[in-house]
């Protein structure tokens, strides 16, 4: 995260079907330094459980989930290492 609490990155994939958000994510993640914050906007109801998934899998830290006003959701992923 940077200094005023906002994610290092934020990557809009609203309107973008599975696996966009997931393939932006991986690319994403391999741009930025160990500790960095990744935020995924995604209207995707695939994305709700592939995120998650997808950090344990790749054995990155899952920060949270919150609905967007807009429609959608805003996922927080930490680069581990």
């Amino acid at each position: 995260m940077n200094d005023d609490g906002s994610p290092t990155r934020t990557l809009d994939t609203l309107g973008a079907a599975c696996p966009v958000p997931i393939i932006e994510l991986a690319r994403a993640v391999d741009e930025l330094e160990v500790g960095d914050v990744v935020e995924v906007l995604s209207d995707d109801p695939g994305a709700k459980v592939d995120v998650p998934v997808w950090c344990r899998m790749q054995r990155q830290a899952f920060r949270g989930q919150r609905d967007l006003d807009r429609g959608g959701w805003s996922f927080l992923v930490q680069k581990t290492r």
